[in-house]
């Protein structure tokens, strides 16, 4: 076989399809072990925003321990420091422009403070003029989904603190533009708010998307395709090849 593969000048490419094989089946396979694995993810994730609220200080003691927080039922209590709202833009498609308005909650007396993001208010209604009945007066309890900082992205604007004016979530800088330089203690993921009845109706929360890409399965495909067009090319050659009379 090896010499008649070498009389139809066709053991390099033989040897080249077997390679391009192994590598789009390899891909291929990767892909359903992906899948498997972000089908895992999201269950998890979803899991965890149906279970029970945990305390702020389980929350704590769940980042120290692993890291891994992200979409943790948690509930907290403290005092809502209004005025160092923070604005993150964040247009709706049903509602059109707007902010996420984040606001500091302390949750010990003149010590560490959670941001919350209490959720979503139109352009006519950044001003906090605006909806004074929703702006909570006293001790609160919330309960939302913790997420981790955010990070910049290469398209993303910068961030505008002069303007308070945020296009991704950056938790220390949202922090430091609120209370100084000095910042104060606080805990290292956001909180995003669930939504409930709130006084005016604004902020509006419960915009926690939870919306995880699974194309794996899509790639999967495409992958072991091209893994049966190579095949099918190389045979469709190597049989014009074979049928040509020996030198």
């Amino acid at each position: 076989m090896i010499v008649r593969l070498r009389e139809a000048r066709l053991l390099w490419p033989a040897a080249m399809t077997l390679a391009g094989l192994a590598a789009l089946a390899g891909l291929g396979v990767w892909q359903v072990e992906r899948k498997a694995w972000k089908e895992g993810l999201i269950a998890r994730l979803a899991a965890r925003t149906k279970a029970e609220p945990v305390t702020l200080a389980a929350a704590l003691e769940e980042w120290s321990r692993t890291g891994d927080v992200e979409y943790l039922r948690v509930t907290a209590r403290g005092r809502y420091f209004h005025d160092k709202e923070r604005f993150v833009y964040a247009p709706d498609p049903e509602l059109g422009p707007g902010y996420h308005v984040y606001t500091p909650l302390e949750v010990a007396p003149g010590g560490a403070v959670l941001l919350v993001n209490r959720g979503y208010v139109p352009e006519a209604k950044k001003d906090p003029e605006s909806r004074k009945a929703g702006r909570l007066a006293g001790e609160v309890e919330i309960t939302g989904l913790a997420r981790r900082p955010g990070s910049k992205g290469f398209f993303t604007p910068d961030n505008d603190t002069a303007r308070n004016l945020w296009f991704w979530r950056d938790l220390s800088g949202m922090l430091a533009s609120a209370f100084g330089d000095a910042g104060r203690p606080h805990a290292p993921f956001f909180l995003e708010a669930e939504a409930r009845e709130v006084p005016g109706g604004w902020p509006r929360g419960g915009v926690t998307l939870i919306d995880l890409p699974n194309r794996h399965l899509e790639y999967a495909i495409t992958w072991f395709g091209l893994a049966a067009a190579l095949l099918a090319v190389f045979t469709a050659y190597a049989v014009s090849r074979l049928r040509e009379p020996k030198a």
